[in-house]
């Protein structure tokens, strides 16, 4: 069976059609319509006989065995946010479904190649991204922590879990899948506008940023909006506007695709006439490079804390979560490299801003790559996500390409 990189267009808007709606995609983890989802892609790869398992973490494998033990995979995730685009993660498996298909028409490979639905790497449903994969990747430690958690329904995660199949405790069983992997390809939309700003179609991407997330809470001094003069305020939200400022001139100087966010803001009292006395923020920051990672954190914490004696309040800041940088396999970043030049003519190296379910296997040890390809606007998680078709099928003749490149590679 050739590549046909036509049909991975055509069946990814098929999923659309039958897991979406006028409002995006709506392949939530862990509902109905994602077990919908599951299946559909079951079904794409069944008439080739490719044997499909689901491993205690709710993550979906096929495998196409060869003469080694020794494993090719390739990996995505098939859940998305509500309302959310029509590729973000689809493209992963469904184009991953496409590249496996031809392996296996091929005849047996020299090494065993796997593809990986990751599940729940959006976390959409419970807040905690990179279910499937921190458990295969061993890197899942907060059970406890996860056993508290509810969706807005009030529904308890372990509960959710157990109705798919999936129980909490024995999730990190899950880790036996990645014995023999000995590499692990990932496709991607981008998600931002570098690609489309270059005019390229695809990219190989260098790794993951680490991320710091902090909450940050000032307290000041509640007090009447209409009596109180402006020189004797203790003005919480005064000096949480300040540091959310500030912070873009932390990323300005840092550099090297830097960012950082304030996402969320709560007053309290919260009314129109009174001094805010207690502002809290949410600060996300992320960065390619460790260091400059931590330096970042020191200049917001220095900024938060020379606001807070200029506004006269108090500050305290509360770690949230944080995950270290990923840098991806430098032999693969080349295998990628030559794999999009000989397809588009031309690659970029990027790194990537989102996570993927591809940092949490490479922590594991496993070398690791991600492919790119543009977004239009550089717009995700939104009904408007989209990539040329065109575009699209580069992707998969590129991902197709890598396979081989790694498959001989691996065999060598």
């Amino acid at each position: 069976m050739a590549l046909d990189p036509g049909r991975t267009v055509a069946e990814l808007r098929e999923l659309r059609e039958l897991t979406g709606d006028e409002e995006g995609a709506q392949r939530l983890a862990w509902t109905d319509t994602w077990v919908q989802a599951k299946e559909w892609l079951a079904s794409k790869l069944e008439p080739l006989g490719i044997e499909e398992e689901i491993d205690q973490a709710g993550n979906q494998w096929f495998t196409t065995h060869g003469r080694s033990e020794r494993a090719l995979l390739i990996g995505g995730h098939i859940d998305s946010v509500p309302n959310g685009g029509w590729l973000d993660g689809a493209l992963n498996v469904v184009a991953g479904a496409e590249v496996l298909r031809r392996i296996a028409d091929d005849g047996e490979p020299p090494v065993t190649v796997r593809l990986v639905n990751w599940a729940d790497e959006e976390g959409a449903r419970f807040g905690r991204s990179l279910f499937g994969s921190s458990a295969a990747a061993g890197s899942m430690v907060d059970q406890d922590e996860l056993r508290s958690r509810r969706d807005a329904g009030g529904q308890a995660l372990p509960e959710v879990l157990a109705a798919h199949g999936v129980d909490l405790d024995r999730a990190l069983e899950a880790r036996s899948r990645l014995h023999g992997a000995a590499a692990y390809l990932e496709l991607h939309i981008e998600q931002g506008p570098v690609l489309e700003a270059l005019d390229l179609p695809l990219g190989v991407v260098l790794g993951t940023f680490g991320v710091e997330r902090h909450q940050i809470t000032f307290r000041g001094q509640a007090a009447h909006a209409g009596s109180t003069p402006m020189n004797k305020r203790r003005d919480a939200l005064g000096a949480a506007a300040k540091l959310a400022l500030e912070i873009r001139e932390i990323a300005k100087r840092k550099g090297d695709g830097a960012v950082c966010t304030v996402g969320s803001c709560v007053t309290k009292p919260g009314i129109v006439t009174s001094v805010v006395e207690t502002c809290t923020v949410l600060l996300d920051q992320r960065h390619l490079d460790a260091g400059k990672l931590a330096s970042m954190l020191a200049e917001a914490k220095d900024a938060g804390r020379r606001f807070a004696e200029e506004e006269d309040v108090d500050v305290e800041w509360e770690r949230v979560w944080a995950i270290e940088p990923i840098l991806f396999d430098e032999e693969l970043i080349a295998l990628a490299d030559e794999a999009v030049n000989e397809v588009a003519g031309r690659s970029h190296r990027l790194p990537s801003g989102p996570l993927h379910d591809a940092a949490e296997v490479s922590r594991a040890g496993v070398p690791t790559v991600m492919l790119f390809v543009q977004s239009l606007r550089g717009l995700s998680h939104t009904k408007l996500e989209d990539t040329k078709p065109e575009h699209l099928e580069l992707a998969v003749e590129a991902l197709d390409r890598l396979a081989s490149k790694t498959i001989e590679k691996l065999a060598g």
